[in-house]
């Protein structure tokens, strides 16, 4: 039977005392039983007994509002203390040092690595230039800090840097990647950035996080503008997207036409600015000639484009 083949039974009986919502005392009882041979009945039995009782009471200590002058409410968002004083590239070289020299998994890295993040935010693009040429250098493991620092800037002294570092070819392709999707986290982007990483599209080399990460950049500087189409950096932009579709999306091979679909899918990023691009994508989707995976992605592009486009008389054919 079951009762036979139980080899552990517990117990636990507990007695509180609570007065005027006050726990005053607790007296428990444990018992545990093994039987290492249930059809015998042999086995063993410990019973465990625990006591707690409220001694005294403190009395409340009164509450200080001086204390609390220099405290506020924030979010969990890491932050530091505006610095007024000018950060020296000298001092960001040795916060790079100091890097390589902890060790990896320690609180003082995460630290340290956090210091450069917001001390680079204070350099200048000259000074970041200089800093490179001083402190490009691997630590263990092959790890270069300042890179891994750099996405996480977020200046534009930053974002150009990067952009010489990609067009230069000075870092490993999977930090380049790395590089791109940071774009999609740049909280307040400017012109300035657009405009360094636009001639980065028209590369051969150019990849899909390329594209995606710079539309991407687009689409928040355009959701902080609403006049950001006459803004030559996003004209230029959109112009070399234009030029990749020719008129109507028309491919002449299978590599033409992934090539074609990634143009698409990068337009539909941009959002706002793809506005004038809207006529191209009608056309790109209404002809019946095309292959149903460029009409397809033609009419997602219009995903972000504003209703003002008026998106169903621009695709009267669409079937």
């Amino acid at each position: 039977s079951q009762s036979e083949q139980q080899i552990l039974s517990s117990q636990l009986e507990c007695v509180q005392s609570i007065r005027d919502g006050v726990l005053e005392e607790a007296t428990c009882t444990e018992s545990d039983r093994v039987m290492l041979f249930p059809q015998q009945g042999s086995g063993a039995e410990t019973q465990t007994r625990s006591a707690l009782k409220l001694m005294h009471v403190e009395t409340e200590t009164l509450y200080n509002k001086g204390d609390s002058e220099d405290l506020y409410v924030t979010d969990i968002l890491y932050e530091r203390e505006v610095t007024t004083r000018e950060v020296t590239g000298a001092e960001v070289t040795e916060l790079v040092w100091k890097l390589c020299l902890v060790h990896s998994a320690s609180y003082e890295t995460a630290d340290l690595f956090m210091s450069l993040v917001f001390e680079l935010r204070h350099l200048s693009l000259e000074a970041l230039r200089a800093l490179w040429q001083r402190s490009s250098f691997k630590c263990r493991d092959n790890w270069q800090p300042l890179i891994d620092a750099l996405p996480s800037c977020a200046t534009e002294a930053c974002v150009v840097l990067m952009k010489d570092l990609i067009a230069s070819g000075e870092v490993e392709e999977d930090k380049v990647e790395h590089f791109f999707w940071s774009f999609a986290f740049i909280p307040n982007p400017t012109s300035g950035m657009i405009e360094s990483l636009a001639p980065l599209l028209e590369s051969p080399r150019a990849s899909q996080s390329c594209f995606l990460g710079v539309t991407a950049l687009v689409h928040r500087f355009c959701s902080a503008h609403s006049s950001c189409g006459v803004v030559p950096a996003v004209q230029s932009v959109m112009k070399t997207l234009g030029k990749f579709l020719g008129g109507n999306c028309t491919v002449q091979d299978s590599e033409h036409l992934s090539k074609m679909q990634l143009v698409l899918k990068a337009i539909g990023n941009a959002g706002l600015a793809a506005a004038p691009l809207a006529p191209a994508l009608s056309s790109c989707a209404a002809l019946r000639s095309h292959p149903m995976e460029i009409r397809l992605a033609a009419v997602q592009a219009f995903r972000r484009i504003p209703c003002s486009c008026r998106v169903s008389d621009l695709l009267p054919q669409v079937t």
